[in-house]
């Protein structure tokens, strides 16, 4: 799996969530930390190009910024 962190706006988490899963088999999210808004999200190797246009467009549909694994919120 192909970890990649995102910090968004806490109100745009639950649809950002909902269309990712939408895509099922291709990637899951999981929110690190509600409060602060961190979003993880598992990519399926063989779907990365997919998933990374789809959060391209998400990103700027909904103001998503990438972050780094380094924050203390990798499990």
């Amino acid at each position: 799996m192909i970890k990649k962190y995102y910090k968004i706006e806490r109100k745009n988490i639950i649809v950002v969530q909902f269309i990712m899963e939408g895509y099922e088999g291709m990637a899951t999210v999981s929110t690190l930390d509600a409060r602060k808004a961190i979003l993880a999200v598992s990519i399926m190797p063989d779907y990365i190009s997919e998933v990374t246009g789809l959060l391209d467009y998400l990103q700027n549909k909904y103001p998503m910024q990438e972050t780094n694994d380094d924050q203390g919120y990798k499990r």
